[in-house]
This record gives C-alpha cells, structure tokens and sequence, in this order.
C-alpha cells in the first residue's frame, strides 16, 4: 500500500465530506508527543450521537469526489477547478479497519460524488459496507449516503448492511433544485427515500412476527438542505422539512448555511456565506415541531415567513399570542407548559411530578432549573408577585433581550447586524 498516496487522498476526500453536515467534525488536531497516549487525527473525524444519547468518532470521507454533475452549490461540481482523487473499495474497508483498531473511530460515514451512474455509484458503497460486515466482521456504526437516482435494489441491499441511509435533497424546494442543479430531477432523492421507508415499515412489522428478521436500516434515514442558496424564506425551509418528516418518517433533518465554494451567478455573491444564526433559528424551530407538539404554521406562516433572529422561535410565538398568557404553573396541562419560554421538556416533567406534593412558587421553579429571566413573563405560580405586570409584548422583548448575560449577543452580535 502506497501510504503517501494514502494519506493525500484522505486529506482531499475527508476536507470534501466536511460540506456534509448529517455529523459535525471535531476539527482536532492534537498530536501525541513526548511519547503520551492516543493521538487525535484531524482528517476525517467527526462526531456523531446514537440513539441512546452516547457521542461517537466516525471516519468521515467521500469515496471519490469525481461527479458527473454541475451543481452550482457543491464544492465536487464537475466544473470545479479542485483536486480529484477517488479510493478503491479495499482502501475505505482497511482504513476503517485500522483507524479502528486504534480507537480513532467507531464507525463510518461514507459518501461520494456521482461518477459513471448513480447505479456504479451506489453499488461501489454498498461493496465497501458489506466487505466491512461480511469479512471483516465489522459491527461499528456505518452511514451511508444513499445516491439520487439508485435503483430500488441497491437501496434495499444498502439497508442491510448500513444502520443509517440518507438521501440529501440539498435544495428545499423543486424551482430551486431546477435552477441550481439542472441536471437533477426531484424524484431522482425522493423515489430511494420512499424505498427506504417502506423497507424499514417492512421490516419492522416482519420482526414482530419472525424475530430472527435481518435488521433494515436500525437508524433509519435522514436527509439534508441547503439554506441560503435559492432564496428561500424560513417557512418555505421548514414546510419542506415537515414533509419529509411525515411522507418518508425521516429520523433527522439538516440545516447547512450555504457556504461559497464555487463562482456561479445563479448563487448569492461570494462572500455571503448564510449566518449560523440562520441554522441555530431552524434546529430550535424543527425541535419545536418535533417534541413541543407545535405545528409549523404556528411558527412561520404567511405573516411570518423568516424566523426572528433577536429571539428563540419558542419565545417568538408566545410573544404574538400574548393572549394566553399567564399560564398557571400549579393548574396548566403539560401541552400548555411546553410552551412558556425557558421551560425545556425535563422542567415540564419535574414541574408536573413537583406539584403533586405541593403548590410551586418562584423559588422552586428556580431549583428546578427553568429560564427564569424569560418564563417570568409568561407564567403564575404561587406567589404573590406576577412578573408581566401590565407589560406588552413589545416591552417584554426588550427587558429579556437588555437581561440577557452578553453571551449570545456577543456570539452573534455581527451576524444580527445582517438581518437589520
């Protein structure tokens, strides 16, 4: 093994994967020196979680970054004037094997650029999947990136040997698909997505019958967009997420900034790389609708089609519908409680376990760890002061934004700047 060669085409393929955002890299470099233990390799590590909440290292690369496609917001567009270089098969299973071996990793996330067919393609990282259970007897996790267009048989193989598939449908809507990557057509990402879904609903009602049923896809499939690239608003974004959520019982959906990686004058100027706040404003907003039980036109809609960037979509809502306000915390249902700003679902739980013993004041919703300085405003207990007073939600806004601790403006101080 030429392990110069190696070592070049990790460094090409790994700094490729990095646009994928379905896993965040650690980005460490930490060498071992002076002879100490373990060493942090900074190329193609990332981290993930399972599904009980343990953090996980995966060897995060492209298999190759050859495409045969040209589109206008992906760094591996054929057009592109950047370094090319492609693994063989062998190469990704010894390196996942190794990096193994050393306690780099626990798994793999493998994906690549399209090149030949997306048939060649899928059916390339499906070898290397199976390789790594069949002969190496390799039981680590293993994402794998599922490519638009691939026929329903790879997919379902894929399943068999992958623990998570996805499909990312990079643009949230169908006009910008068509004018940023021409070459691709929507049910090119939706039909493997629907492959998948009916396999693990397959499979699934298999096993309760048959035990012994081969697992499809135990982590299920996830999917990511593109925001910033098209011009779509918040509520285009998260309509979108929310279809692909209940069509295709989609586990995770991804928010990537739009970051710019290739002159085109289809795309936003360069330069005009999309804030993380953006991101930050669309993960709170999916896990509003994903474990608060709000539905998507309660946080962007018509009237409010972009998401507030002063403030978090929770507390954004409940200051345009001050009407329901205060809440009882003694007499409130659970539905209810989720929705007062600051108060995160383990405070729910402890609040409702609480006042079967006793009624709560301020005192105890401080103990058990609510956001004071915003639920304040939107709640009673059993105390004799109400905080809101006869204040409006204009007011309101500005007192939590002025107690604020600096730490968030701080953060994101210069990128607010951009939505004034």
């Amino acid at each position: 093994m030429d392990f110069n060669r190696i070592q070049e085409k990790l460094n090409i393929l790994a700094d490729a994967a990095k646009y994928d955002v379905s896993c965040a890299s650690s980005g460490s470099d930490r060498t071992n020196r002076n002879k100490g233990l373990g060493n942090a390799s900074k190329m193609g590590i990332c981290h993930s979680y399972t599904e009980d909440g343990r953090c996980i290292s995966l060897l995060k690369i492209l298999l190759t970054n050859h495409c045969i496609f040209d589109c206008a917001y992906c760094v591996t567009r054929k057009s592109n004037d950047v370094q090319r270089a492609a693994f063989k098969i062998q190469e990704v299973v010894d390196l996942t094997i190794n990096f193994y071996r050393r306690n780099y990793i626990e798994g793999l996330f493998l994906s690549s650029g399209i090149f030949k067919s997306a048939d060649h393609t899928m059916e390339r990282l499906v070898a290397v999947a199976k390789k790594l259970r069949v002969e190496e007897n390799f039981n680590g996790y293993i994402h794998l990136k599922s490519i638009p267009g691939a026929s329903d048989e790879l997919m379902y193989e894929a399943g068999l040997y992958a623990d998570r598939l996805s499909v990312n449908i990079e643009v949230p809507t169908i006009s910008g698909l068509k004018l940023l990557a021409p070459d691709k057509k929507h049910e090119d990402f939706t039909k493997p997505m629907l492959k998948v879904r009916n396999e693990i609903v397959k499979y699934n009602a298999e096993h309760k019958i048959i035990k012994s049923t081969p697992k499809y896809a135990p982590a299920g499939q996830s999917t990511q967009m593109i925001v910033g690239a098209s011009g779509e608003t918040d509520k285009d974004i998260m309509y979108s997420a929310t279809y692909y959520y209940k069509k295709y019982q989609m586990r995770r959906v991804y928010y990537s900034g739009y970051v710019p990686v290739a002159g085109d004058s289809r795309l936003p100027a360069i330069g005009s790389q999309v804030p993380m706040l953006r991101e930050n404003r669309l993960y709170q907003s999916d896990w509003l609708l994903r474990f608060y039980g709000f539905a998507v036109n309660e946080i962007v809609n018509d009237d409010h089609p972009n998401l507030d960037m002063d403030v978090d979509p929770k507390l954004s809502w409940a200051l345009r519908n001050m009407h329901l306000f205060p809440l009882d915390i003694n007499k409130a249902e659970k539905a209810l409680l989720a929705r007062i700003p600051g108060v995160g679902m383990n405070s729910v739980n402890k609040i409702l376990h609480a006042r079967k013993f006793r009624k709560l004041n301020w005192g105890h919703l401080k103990k058990i760890g609510i956001a004071f300085n915003r639920a304040k405003y939107f709640m009673v207990c059993d105390s004799k002061n109400w905080e809101r007073r006869d204040l409006d939600a204009a007011k309101i806004k500005g007192l939590i934004l002025q107690n604020s601790t600096g730490k968030f403006r701080k953060q994101y101080g210069n990128q607010l700047a951009l939505f004034n």
